[in-house]
């Protein structure tokens, strides 16, 4: 407080107003809106990826697809739903019978669709020699479907994912 004065201000940054008071010297002066005001939002940030150096450019190989999470959700739905399984395969571009990057031939046998859910939560205690488990409340269980192509090489069988899939189709 300084002359007079029985109110506390000071400045937050940018975006001041004027306003008078009603106390014994009226004035105007600049304030900020403080932090527990709502006022002017502040814009949002903006992320930028660093420029690459110029050269001949990349091939896309090695870098995973965007949004893929997507992509397999969309087809785990449109497959449990095909009314021919082997047609939306075929839509979907899924080789059938194929050869890895290391040489090996693969063949589909089947694909595997799930759904997890997540009910509970458990955390080491200190030394490691037990846990804790906690039972997740309602709303934060969270529900995800699992996606797994099963190909056979000529002796086991070959679990891969979507993405791993999409890179036998390159090849």
């Amino acid at each position: 407080m300084h002359r007079g004065h029985d109110h506390h201000h000071h400045d937050h940054g940018a975006g001041g107003h004027s306003h008078s008071h009603a106390h014994a010297e009226a004035h105007a002066h600049a304030h900020s809106h403080g932090h527990n005001h709502g006022h002017s939002p502040r814009p949002a940030a903006q992320w930028q990826t660093p420029h690459l150096p110029h050269g001949p450019e990349a091939d896309n190989h090695g870098h995973p697809e965007t949004d893929l999470d997507l992509v397999e959700k969309a087809f785990v739905e449109g497959f449990a739903t095909a009314s021919d399984p082997t047609s939306f395969l075929r839509l979907a571009r899924i080789p059938f019978d194929t050869v890895t990057a290391e040489g090996a031939r693969v063949s589909l046998l089947r694909v595997e669709t799930g759904e997890t859910t997540d009910i509970g939560a458990v955390m080491p205690h200190l030394g490691g020699g037990s846990f804790r488990y906690d039972p997740l409340p309602a709303a934060m269980t969270s529900r995800r479907r699992t996606l797994r192509f099963v190909y056979f090489d000529g002796s086991a069988t070959l679990p891969l994912t979507l993405a791993q899939v999409r890179a036998l189709a390159q090849t």
